[in-house]
């Protein structure tokens, strides 16, 4: 436990020393494991290529730092029993916690890839034993044997493009400085919201959608209701995240939240909504120190800077374009793009960034540099196809699904009220931000991720459905 705390301690010292650098604009970047074991047991060096999700060059490779790259155990575990739970979720933890320690060790100086690889696999290897283990032993008939995980417990180096290809971040180069920091964001992260493409239009209403939509007002967080857990990857786990939430809507939500807790609990809507919503802080790179800045989620995973609070929140649900929506199912469970996206790949990313004024243009996979002091905009547009069966599935996502580019729903799904939560911050001019993210994810605004426990009732939930149906607002 003291190795760990000390190890955890270093962590912060270095981000702190990056958050220093950002102010003043020193140049430099870390090029970590440069010669990490290409095709050795324990992992390779792979080279990112530089290509965006749109196609365009994100960045050359005259500057470059390394991550941790390990396949995410969570995305592959199709049925866990009851039982089971609370022993893979803590294992599933355990994994996040490995994976930040062996990439704070690779920015150490002297640090020997093969040798922080091979104790990464080590740990792992014992860890996904753990969560096969338990999920073995749970006595349910109505559950296969579950996946061979074993293969999953080697990780490997990657090294990722800091500098970016043209000038348009030049507006934060002062802070950001000409080449990235330790941790992350870099240059190559920040985009003029001009350059961004043109979003494509919505499929076209046809007779029979549903064209309503249906909002619930639950403030910005005006409470200050923080905290690192996820009730939906994690339950059980206190600072299951390693990145701080921000939540709107019910009050209780945490890591031991229940169905029957979150129903009882209180909110922060006005229309009596108890659903929750959360999605991580925006922080500003300011070299402040936060109140967190030696807390779990917060310094303590290499999280810094002054946390932005958002100056509104929409919450709002959109019917289909080609068919009458479904009522959600009450405790519905739904997370919107994915954490881990830069070492993940982009099969769940869904982060979209903007600036008010300028919502046509989306960015993917950079931050926006707002024009005229214009706010950021993080919208998250959620799964709109629900499998009628589950209110939530071993990794969180094959009981929802998103409609095809008509609209229509894949075989076996049905249309439920699309829930698209809309953030807005006022983010200084030339001042540099980034999303809370585990450390290996080196802030990237690829992994940016929403949330969703619905926990309206059942009235409520038929009022919406109805409204959205019958083509009103509400």
């Amino acid at each position: 436990m003291m190795r760990q705390a000390h190890k955890r301690s270093q962590l912060r010292t270095r981000a702190v020393v990056a958050a220093a650098a950002l102010l003043l604009g020193g140049g430099g970047t870390a090029i970590i494991a440069a010669n990490a074991s290409a095709g050795g047991a324990h992992g390779t060096a792979e080279h990112d290529t530089g290509q965006s999700p749109h196609g365009a060059t994100a960045g050359s490779a005259t500057g470059e730092t390394t991550t941790v790259s390990c396949p995410d155990v969570g995305e592959r575990l199709r049925e866990v029993p009851a039982p089971a739970r609370t022993e893979v979720s803590r294992g599933l933890s355990q994994l996040d916690a490995q994976v930040a320690t062996a990439y704070e060790q690779m920015t150490s100086k002297g640090a020997t890839p093969d040798a922080v690889l091979g104790e990464l696999k080590r740990k792992r290897d014992e860890t996904i034993g753990r969560i096969t283990d338990s999920i073995k032993a749970a006595d349910s008939a109505a559950v296969p044997a579950p996946e061979d995980l074993s293969a999953l417990s080697g990780c490997r180096t990657r090294q990722i493009s800091t500098t970016a290809a043209d000038d348009s971040s030049r507006p934060l180069s002062s802070r950001l400085g000409e080449q990235g920091k330790p941790g992350g964001p870099s240059r190559a992260d920040f985009a003029d919201i001009r350059t961004a493409p043109t979003r494509p239009g919505a499929p076209t209403a046809r007779r029979g959608g549903s064209t309503g939509t249906f909002a619930s007002v639950c403030g910005r967080n005006e409470n200050g209701h923080f905290n690192p857990d996820n009730v939906i990857v994690t339950p059980g786990v206190r600072n299951g995240a390693h990145h701080m939430h921000d939540y709107v809507g019910n009050k209780s939500t945490d890591a031991f939240s229940t169905d029957n807790s979150l129903a009882a609990a209180g909110t922060t809507c006005t229309n009596g909504d108890k659903s929750s919503h959360y999605w991580p802080v925006l922080r500003k790179l300011d070299g402040k120190a936060a109140p967190d800045a030696n807390a779990p989620g917060g310094g303590h995973d290499g999280n810094m800077g002054t946390v932005l609070r958002p100056a509104s929140v929409t919450l709002q649900f959109r019917g289909n374009p080609v068919t009458k929506v479904t009522a959600m199912p009450r405790f519905l469970r739904v997370i919107t793009g994915d954490a881990k996206a830069l070492t993940n790949g982009l099969a769940n990313a869904n982060a979209s960034w903007s600036c008010a004024g300028f919502e046509n243009r989306q960015l993917k996979d950079k931050y926006p540099i707002c024009p005229n002091g214009a706010q950021v905009v993080r919208t998250f547009t959620f799964q709109n196809c629900w499998d009628g069966r589950n209110t939530d599935s071993a990794n969180h996502r094959t009981h929802v699904a998103f409609a095809r580019a008509d609209g229509s729903c894949p075989r076996g799904f049905k249309a439920i009220p699309q829930l698209v939560q809309r953030i807005t911050y006022d983010v200084p001019a030339g001042v540099p931000f980034a999303v809370d993210s585990f450390p290996e994810q080196l802030h990237k605004p690829v992994t940016d991720h929403g949330d969703f426990i619905n926990v309206m009732s059942d009235a409520l939930m038929a009022r919406a459905t109805a409204c959205i149906n019958g083509g009103r607002t509400c």
